[in-house]
């Protein structure tokens, strides 16, 4: 997790809802089980696991039976104590008692519940990067301390390799398009280790993809109980085939070479088309909204700027137009919503307006967004955008509002706000998309319908007038037109001693 770049804004459910999913995940709804179990007949070890013999009684007590009960039964408890569900009250005779978390599971708030779920998610994540526990008692001296320098695989490349794989699925999750369907296992393992300007992955390099599908797929069925993620694991009847294919000397094997086959496919990227018969087969994986949140609390937590839908709905109206800036459509609209349901829409408008003004680089963007808003208000706010049609950064944006709901008396712009209007569009659109399609569309419109669009518009006093007209004329598919453009800018920039 070390970019550092903003995430796209996520869409959460609320926590009430987290926190249902969260008390119903298999793993902690155990260990809230065996930690109301727990009394002073239960005992420990000296690691605070559930000495062997109370194994079958505590598996009893989750219900579980066959050969996996006391295995589940201890992780349930190694979880109920990691989370403080459960507390060591004597560390001489390892007696134990109900810990303080307990109640927060019972009577605490949502926010609490999510607390203790996010104890419990941790102490999986570090489970999960331990691939090799052999390897790990053999690095142990007799005194219990673990020697990491002779393990045979390093602890924090395990646990970086697992953060980047969850980071990668958050914003697979977290698209412009909302949650999509299961991520293929070999194409999420790709995205991680093939390079996305690498063409044609190396024999080597699919290999490691393999490896690494393969350790993903143990860390995965670990992840699902605690509910992080929905997972359907590699099919078991590939190891076999896999088995197979390296008794007969075919090299890597049915599993191996299938997954290399599914992650070059789809070339490192995870929402990539596959064929989706064979390619689920070898796992597909996707977050849960529980999981949605807990990675992004990791993020958090780990310094990045990961942003949710609704994080500056008691903000001021600047810091709602500064922050949807880089947001989706989608996204920005749904923030904008939030923050409007808490404010009277003449206010509101008023304070959007106010907020919007401005001549320094990020201002067209926020007057963009500040339309975008308005568009979502009423007719109550009809004094406030009236007040600013004589304003020369509003007056225009304000005409279209009011024209737009048919009301009546609305003062024609004069050609000078006009010509700001169209500058200051081009610039917000310039700074949200780039060189969108939309934008193409729009450079064209304005250079037909405007026969002397530009011996007008670089006489335009906007801070960004050269900069528009240079990017129309990197834009225009006519050269006759782009050379315009390029003339007009130079003039621009002259006229402002640039």
């Amino acid at each position: 997790m070390s970019d550092r770049s903003p995430l796209p804004p996520v869409r959460l459910a609320s926590e009430p809802e987290l926190a249902r999913d969260a008390l119903a995940t298999p793993l902690l709804a155990r260990a809230a089980r065996l930690a109301r179990w727990a009394g002073p007949a239960t005992r420990i070890d000296a690691g605070g696991a559930l000495v062997e013999e109370q194994l079958p009684a505590a598996a009893e007590v989750l219900g579980l039976s066959g050969d996996d009960a006391a295995a589940e039964a201890s992780e349930a408890w190694r979880t109920a104590v990691d989370t403080g569900l459960v507390e060591i009250t004597d560390e001489d005779t390892g007696a134990v008692a109900a810990g303080p978390e307990l109640r927060l599971l019972t009577g605490g708030s949502p926010h609490d519940v999510l607390t203790v779920w996010l104890s419990a998610l941790d102490a999986v994540l570090a489970d999960a990067s331990v691939p090799d526990l052999d390897g790990l008692l053999d690095a142990m001296d007799e005194g219990g301390t673990v020697d990491f320098d002779s393990l045979p695989w390093d602890p924090q490349a395990e646990a970086d390799f697992l953060d980047g794989v969850l980071t990668n699925l958050y914003l697979l999750t977290v698209g412009e398009d909302g949650p999509g369907g299961p991520v293929p296992l070999p194409a999420l393992a790709a995205s991680v280790i093939v390079p996305g300007d690498m063409g044609e992955p190396t024999n080597d390099m699919l290999q490691q993809v393999s490896d690494a599908m393969m350790r993903l797929d143990d860390q995965f069925r670990l992840l699902e109980p605690v509910g992080l993620v929905e997972y359907r694991p590699v099919d078991e009847a590939l190891l076999g085939e896999d088995d197979d294919e390296d008794e007969d000397g075919s090299g890597a094997g049915g599993a191996a070479a299938g997954a290399g086959g599914a992650a070059g496919e789809a070339g490192g990227d995870p929402s990539a088309p596959v064929d989706e018969v064979d390619v689920s087969r070898y796992g597909m994986v996707r977050l849960t909204p529980l999981g949605l949140y807990g990675v992004r609390a990791r993020l958090l937590d780990a310094g990045h700027d990961a942003p949710a839908v609704g994080d500056l709905a008691d903000k001021g109206a600047d810091a709602l137009l500064d922050g949807t800036a880089a947001f989706p459509p989608a996204a920005a609209h749904a923030e904008t919503e939030q923050w409007l349901a808490r404010r009277e829409p003449l206010a509101a408008a008023a304070e959007l307006l106010a907020a919007a003004r401005g001549t320094d680089g990020g201002a067209p963007l926020r007057r963009l967004r500040c339309q975008q808003a308005l568009s979502l208000v009423g007719p109550a706010a009809e004094p406030a955008l009236r007040e600013v049609l004589d304003d020369r950064e509003l007056g225009g944006l304000a005409r279209v509002w009011l024209t737009e709901r048919g009301l009546a008396d609305v003062p024609p712009p004069s050609e000078d706000m006009i010509f700001w209007l169209t500058i200051d569009t081009v610039a917000a659109q310039l700074a949200a998309e780039g060189d969108s399609a939309e934008l193409h569309a729009l450079v064209q419109g304005l250079a037909e319908q405007h026969g002397g669009f530009f011996a007008a518009a670089w006489r335009v006093d906007h801070p960004q007038t050269a900069d528009v007209l240079e990017a129309m004329g990197r834009l225009h598919p006519d050269k006759r037109i782009a050379k315009e453009a390029r003339k007009a800018a130079f003039k621009a920039r002259s006229a402002r001693g640039e």
